[in-house]
């Protein structure tokens, strides 16, 4: 399979009304799924899938029922709002209603035969870590969300988390890999929007709405272009008896990791403009 078979593009950057698949565990997802939900003002959509599931708000107001709870949901803006997300086991009944407006989800999934209750993680438990300060000049200052990992959700299957990439710089950088697959799922500040993804030696353009499956193993390392905020909800799935635990960075760059070693800098720029 050719790299450019890992991007899936988004036709027009929407997605249609109801369940779309995005990436199917038995194929580019090697083990997870992705799909985009999207309900008009007071649709509702019901779940029970044998599958363990992560919900991502991206856009809207809604409602959901799960187990013997309710809650009401709400999110304006994927890059100024942290996640609001859920978290059931398999064959856990889930029910949403959108409100006035509609909203949209990234649904998530791999298999797990672990039962455990639902939880809703919100936006107050999502602290954000603004990776890359003080490192290269700041060109790789970025904004981590993590959802959850084994720390807080051992029983899970899933680790779910959101990068908010600022304009003109990189993140997941410097590049690294892990034995583990993972999809990116992008979103940008505005509907022309872009950046690269690169995939070992390959470099993919992504826009608006685009999914990138990583293959384990491949480092990998992301830009945004100059004008332009990009969003990317990520998710792993743990392999058997080699959960992820986190990630090796590139040899080569790994200097870039050192504050003391900021790179070059022009030596005729003037003062202000750096």
């Amino acid at each position: 399979m050719a790299l450019s078979d890992h991007l899936v593009r988004a036709v027009g950057g929407r997605f249609p009304a109801g369940l779309t698949p995005v990436a199917t565990a038995a194929g580019l997802g090697r083990g997870l799924d992705l799909a985009i939900l999207r309900l008009g003002a007071g649709e509702s959509f019901e779940d029970a899938s044998p599958l363990e599931t992560a919900w991502v708000l991206l856009e809207g107001a809604a409602e959901v029922v799960f187990g013997e709870r309710g809650a009401a949901v709400r999110r304006a803006s994927l890059f100024d709002e942290p996640p609001t997300a859920l978290h059931a086991a398999a064959g856990e009944r889930v029910v949403w209603r959108s409100g006035a407006t509609g909203a949209e989800w990234a649904v998530v999934r791999t298999a797990n035969e672990r039962r455990f209750a639902a939880r809703l993680f919100t936006p107050d438990e999502s602290k954000p870590e603004y990776r890359g300060a003080g490192l290269v000049q700041n060109a790789a200052l970025r904004n981590v969300r993590l959802i959850f990992d084994r720390a807080n959700r051992p029983e899970a299957n899933l680790v779910v988390g959101e990068v908010v990439n600022y304009p003109g710089r990189w993140s997941s950088y410097p590049p690294h890999h892990h034995d583990q697959p993972e999809i990116y799922h992008y979103r940008f500040s505005a509907p022309n929007g872009y950046g690269h993804a690169e995939l070992g030696d390959e470099v993919l353009k992504v826009r608006h709405g685009d999914t990138v499956a990583i293959p384990p193993g491949l480092d990998h390392a992301q830009v945004a272009a100059p004008g332009y905020g990009m969003y990317y909800l990520w998710m792993i799935c743990h392999l058997p008896g080699n959960p992820y635990t986190g990630f090796t960075f590139a040899d080569e760059h790994q200097w870039t990791l050192d504050p003391r070693q900021q790179g070059w800098r022009p030596a005729d720029l003037p003062s202000g403009l750096s």
